[in-house]
């Protein structure tokens, strides 16, 4: 995929922990990976756009462990967060659909990278209302109604549809989303940017299961110097991190038989993703690769090492991932 360069006035010009060769002269907060307008950077479907390709080929595309046969089921994006993001929320599928849209926003975000001290604002403080939060808005004060915890390297949180969250300065996340964009900006710290009072107040929800997700330890593959960490199973995606030494071959099909496409991220070192009848693709940390459900069976093979997310759909109904604050 091509990644999208979208600039934010909390972002950064110096990317260089993802993307050490690019230069950039306004300030960057998010590279864009997949999602409708993502556009194909090889081979012979070279520039066309996932939205495109996901009606044209629909389940050989997405899967039929996606709900929707034409539409591609996850945005996946690196976060550069330089300066504090507006304090927001995103409505989950019901509040979505009461205002005519096709779904709602749950999210994750793994922690690719962090300075000591780097936080984010997660859901509300115990026991605090909406009413309460409208009102510390109108007082600026709204960061202080907010649960404000530290984040490491190698974590994966969750955040839930309804949930009023913000980034703090000072890490890089690879967020997995639904396919949409409804954020309602609820406070802004001044910025000359629309707020979304109304609709953001009307999703708020005072308890949600988001938080740093709970989730067994890495395991090494068929006894060699390969790992994989599961780090998220939710209704909405599955993301797993590999840590590839050896050539490693991976499937568009669970254990149920269920097929999804496969979003592949890379954050460190490179790999060459290969498939039957196909050409190799690289990839390099800052790529993503989307690999067709009806491709079947891959291999990503290491040039040395490679580190890399893995993203798909389950195929299976599950249930809120477990999480701590």
């Amino acid at each position: 995929m091509l990644p999208v360069f979208d600039p934010r006035p909390w972002g950064t010009l110096d990317l260089s922990p993802i993307y050490p060769n690019h230069k950039f002269e306004e300030k960057i907060g998010e590279a864009w990976l997949t999602g409708d307008a993502g556009k194909v950077a090889n081979g012979p479907l070279s520039g066309q756009s996932l939205a495109d390709l996901s009606v044209k080929y629909g389940r050989e595309l997405v899967g039929e462990a996606v709900l929707e046969p034409n539409r591609f089921p996850l945005l996946l994006k690196f976060l550069f967060p330089h300066e504090k993001l507006s304090v927001q929320v995103h409505p989950d599928d019901e509040a979505a659909h009461r205002v005519g849209l096709p779904c709602g926003k749950t999210e994750c975000w793994y922690v690719a990278h962090a300075r000591p001290g780097a936080q984010i604002g997660l859901g509300l403080k115990p026991g605090v209302t909406r009413e309460q939060f409208a009102l510390s808005i109108e007082q600026k004060r709204a960061e202080e109604l907010l649960n404000w915890i530290n984040v490491y390297p190698g974590e994966m949180i969750y955040v839930a549809g309804g949930t009023v969250h913000t980034l703090g300065p000072g890490s890089i996340m690879v967020e997995t989303q639904q396919q949409s964009d409804t954020t309602y900006r609820l406070y802004d710290y001044g910025r000359p940017r629309e707020l979304h009072l109304k609709e953001g107040l009307a999703v708020i929800k005072e308890k949600v299961g988001s938080g740093k997700v709970v989730r067994p330890a890495p395991s090494n593959l068929n006894g060699g110097p390969n790992r994989r960490a599961p780090l998220i199973s939710s209704r909405y995606f599955k993301v797993d991190m590999f840590e590839l030494k050896e050539p490693h071959s991976l499937r568009t099909h669970d254990e149920n038989g269920k097929h999804s496409v496969q979003i592949l991220v890379a954050v460190e070192g490179c790999g060459i993703v290969e498939a039957a009848g196909t050409n190799p693709v690289t990839l390099a940390r800052g790529d993503a690769v989307v690999v067709p459900a009806a491709v079947g069976e891959f291999q990503v093979r290491p040039q040395w090492s490679v580190e890399f997310l893995k993203a798909s759909v389950p195929g299976v109904s599950v249930l809120e991932p477990e999480t701590r604050l």
